[in-house]
């Protein structure tokens, strides 16, 4: 249950470049690199609820591990697919409804930190969130 509470961002790395590989136009980018995200995480075994509040949106996700649901980003862009637990680390592997192309993301605890890391296209972004 490492993975409870509120979590703010911190910092970014490579973001921009995932959104525009991503497909997100120059406006969009330039406001997702400054959204503000707060990420709060419950987990109850193998349930989790995730409120995602940022400059944009809130929005509630509730999932149990290893079934799929449906998501869609900030940008709109809509998403299938499903979160595992692997050892201490959260993977979800999405495949996008427009395109058919994958994006994986990953959830660690790391030191005081939640890293999240998102890889499409062969283009890696992480973001790093501070308990808050």
């Amino acid at each position: 249950m490492a993975f409870n509470g509120t979590w703010k961002v911190d910092r970014s790395e490579n973001y921009e470049k995932f959104m525009e590989t991503m497909g997100v136009n120059v406006m969009k980018r330039k406001l997702g690199a400054h959204d503000n995200l707060k990420i709060t995480i419950q987990q109850d075994g193998n349930k989790f609820v995730v409120k995602e509040s940022s400059n944009f949106r809130t929005i509630d996700i509730e999932f149990t591990l290893g079934v799929s649901f449906e998501y869609s980003l900030a940008d709109g862009t809509e998403l299938t697919g499903s979160w595992n637990l692997e050892g201490n680390k959260l993977v979800g592997t999405f495949t996008r409804k427009d395109n058919g192309k994958v994006l994986t993301a990953y959830r660690e605890i790391v030191g005081d930190e939640l890293v999240q890391t998102y890889v499409y296209e062969g283009v890696e972004a992480k973001r790093f969130f501070k308990r808050g």
